[in-house]
């Protein structure tokens, strides 16, 4: 393999390892916000038993991910250093606002919010989970604004020639609020909401079918189940606003999300197929003619620039953007009909004596999980060949001092050491879902009497 598709598959592994973590922080951090109010507010012991025992998960979470998310930084000096001295000075002000505005604010709080049940007020404890959720959220909002500016660079310049050049910024909030960042941030954000509410929903199910922790989990499923709808179909319509985002800017990708060939023709959405490459053209397993068309400019009969429009070599990997696309919506609107199943029978009383639902939610906690990472791959592969659209190709972006014997050792490592944190994780996270909230409840009583007098 060639240096560049090694290096390629070193970062997505570490990416695609590290993305598990921060969208279930993410979630979690906004549920406990709501578990905790709703304590505060009812004084009822169960939503306190809820804030307790999520926390703990939320902090098993919080640690892989940051340790995980490390490695992802070195890799910038080590495999992408070419790419790291051409777009620093950008890129790097983003990564450096996300340490100073988020994993601080984070970090700062999360002690007082895993410690401090018995040593802080009830009050400032909420203080302390709402921080720590809203700095799992800033930490969102730069990693994507960095990884936006990437798919539509702004408020920037090129100074210096060939090997001297480098990018420059002009203008902060430009490249902060580029045409791509708000729907992406949006679209990014619904679906860490639905991992973490997909979580709640499945240990509360699984309590539920297992008969243990039953008000527990009865109340937890009410908040989630809430929690997951919401998101469920706030995502559909960021996804649709970031498709047309993606019209104005990035046509190729748009092109390839639906293996679109034709020059400038209407466009029609495909409900599965496969891309044939050498005849361009896909061969579909259902299609809405015209659909995208009128999704993307609001007339059936408006044309969509298509692949054909490009010269070859500025294509992206058609296949593997369309399955992966396709993929995702799949799941996306699977998810949004099993919420709405589960607010269906909620609202007919049948909710928590429906077991084949409940089974079903216990699984489903694997699809935000998996279209989260379909989507990633959509999102990035959908981009190439420019690592920076439009200005920076991939393989000028690589280290050429690192060897591809390097490179497929430390993937050979990597594998090896994240397969067994992965490990690690399931098995504590599963230690603790089997040991359950009882003893959070037990825990929480010497502290209720201060909570009705604050």
């Amino acid at each position: 393999m060639s240096l560049v598709l090694l290096s390629r598959i070193q970062f997505a592994l570490t990416i695609a390892f590290h993305y598990i973590f921060p969208p279930l922080s993410i979630g979690l951090g906004l549920l406990m916000v709501f578990m905790e109010g709703a304590y505060l507010k009812t004084r009822r012991p169960v939503y306190h038993q809820m804030a307790r025992f999520w926390t703990k998960i939320f902090g098993l979470t919080f640690s892989i991910g940051v340790a995980s998310g490390i490695v992802m930084e070195f890799q910038f000096g080590t495999n992408w250093a070419a790419y790291s001295r051409y777009v620093g000075d950008v890129f790097g002000s983003a990564l450096a606002a996300e340490g100073i505005f988020a994993f601080f604010l984070e970090s700062g709080f999360l002690a007082v919010l895993l410690f401090g049940w018995n040593r802080v007020g009830p009050k400032m404890h909420f203080f302390a989970t709402c921080m720590v959720a809203l700095g799992s959220m800033f930490s969102a909002i730069w990693i994507v604004v960095a990884n936006s500016w990437m798919q539509t660079p702004a408020g920037f310049r090129i100074v210096g020639e060939g090997a001297a050049a480098r990018a420059e910024i002009t203008d902060f909030w430009a490249l902060v609020f580029n045409p791509s960042s708000l729907d992406r941030l949006s679209h990014v954000l619904s679906g860490c909401w639905q991992a973490g509410g997909w979580l709640v929903l499945s240990v509360s199910a699984f309590y539920l079918l297992q008969r243990k922790h039953e008000e527990f989990a009865k109340a937890s499923i009410r908040i989630a189940l809430v929690f997951v709808t919401a998101a469920s179909l706030f995502q559909l319509f960021t996804g649709h606003q970031s498709a047309v985002t993606i019209s104005r800017y990035q046509p190729a990708k748009l092109a390839a999300f639906e293996g679109h060939y034709p020059e400038s023709a209407p466009a029609s959405m495909h409900l599965a197929g496969w891309v044939d490459e050498r005849e361009e053209k896909v061969r579909s397993f259902g299609e809405w003619p015209n659909l995208l068309s009128f999704l993307v400019h609001g007339d059936f009969s408006k044309p969509v620039k298509g692949l054909r429009a490009f010269p070859p070599d500025e294509r992206p990997p058609v296949q593997w953007v369309f399955q992966a696309y396709h993929a995702m919506i799949w799941i996306g609107i699977a998810l949004i009909g099993l919420s709405l199943t589960g607010m269906f029978f909620w609202w007919r009383g049948k909710l928590f004596e429906t077991r084949w639902l409940l089974r079903l939610f216990v699984i489903a906690v694997l699809g935000p999980q998996f279209a989260n990472q379909l989507g990633w791959m959509a999102a990035e592969i959908g981009r190439q060949p420019w690592i920076v659209y439009g200005i920076l190709r991939t393989e000028q972006g690589v280290s050429r001092s690192v060897g591809s014997g390097e490179v497929a050792a430390s993937i050979v490592m990597f594998s090896v050491v994240y397969f067994l944190l992965f490990v690690l994780f399931i098995f504590l996270l599963d230690q603790k879902i089997r040991k359950g909230p009882e003893e959070e409840l037990a825990a929480a009583a010497p502290r209720r009497a201060s909570y009705r007098d604050s």
